[in-house]
């Protein structure tokens, strides 16, 4: 981030780490100023991205996950399209330029049979729901995590890992705001340490993307004022001068 030729901050929201998260973020602070650690209760990743997201300064917003799975390099790739006038666009691991490192077969398979079930549900033409690497213009951020519903700030802490279908939450209220979203190739590389449980997560995922339909059925995901429809001609000029470009 110290080599790109704009300002930036980075936001690390712990979700009740045990381990050594908040010592290693405070130490990397002390060598860029721009680091804040938000400390968060255990209530898995669908909170702790919002608290980031909700957060963040930047003309631009990307949440990513912590293990780095797809190298921060790869935002050169979405930038272009945020500057373009795009106010979401997603790394995907679809895509003839999209490569895949040291993934199991059975996870890649459990992936396509899940994106097609979200994309048969909830989601229309997006081919990689899951990668945790997704991008927005500031406001269009704001309206769609200020909108989320499956999982709130204001739930209970939970236990153990917490592997959510949130980002087809994030992705349907962003089809359902008129948001123009862009896909784009990433390089994404597999961690042995992967918190994911086949049975439990890929349950979970199934019950989440129902219960997104449900929740549009019952209303749920009405717009709070028709003021946040002034959102969708929002481009990178409209931010203020004194906030960084991205975050």
């Amino acid at each position: 981030m110290k080599s790109q030729g704009y300002p930036a901050e980075i936001l690390v929201v712990d979700d009740g780490s045990e381990d050594d998260t908040i010592a290693a973020a405070t130490s990397f602070a002390l060598e860029f100023a721009g680091l804040r650690i938000i400390r968060n209760e255990h209530k898995g990743k669908a909170v702790a991205v919002t608290t980031g997201m909700l957060q963040a300064k930047g003309r631009y917003v990307l949440f990513c996950d912590a293990d780095g799975a797809t190298p921060m390099e790869e935002f050169d790739k979405l930038l272009p399209h945020l500057e373009a006038g795009y106010q979401v666009v997603i790394g995907s691991r679809e895509g003839q330029e999209a490569q895949r490192f040291d993934e199991p077969w059975h996870r890649h398979i459990m992936g396509r049979v899940f994106n097609f079930i979200a994309r048969l549900l909830a989601v229309r033409g997006i081919q990689d729901t899951q990668c945790g690497f997704k991008a927005f213009h500031r406001d269009a951020a704001r309206d769609i995590f200020l909108g989320l519903k499956l999982y709130e700030a204001n739930g209970k802490p939970v236990e153990g890992a917490m592997v959510t279908g949130f980002d087809v939450e994030v992705l349907f209220l962003a089809q359902k705001r008129g948001y123009a979203i862009r896909e784009v190739p990433v390089h994404w590389y597999y961690s042995d340490e992967s918190k994911v449980n086949p049975l439990r997560d890929s349950f979970r995922n199934l019950s989440d993307v129902l219960r997104v339909r449900v929740n549009d059925w019952r209303g749920k995901y009405r717009q709070a004022s028709a003021a946040k429809g002034n959102m969708r001609g929002f481009h990178a000029e409209n931010t203020t001068s004194d906030s960084p470009d991205h975050t």
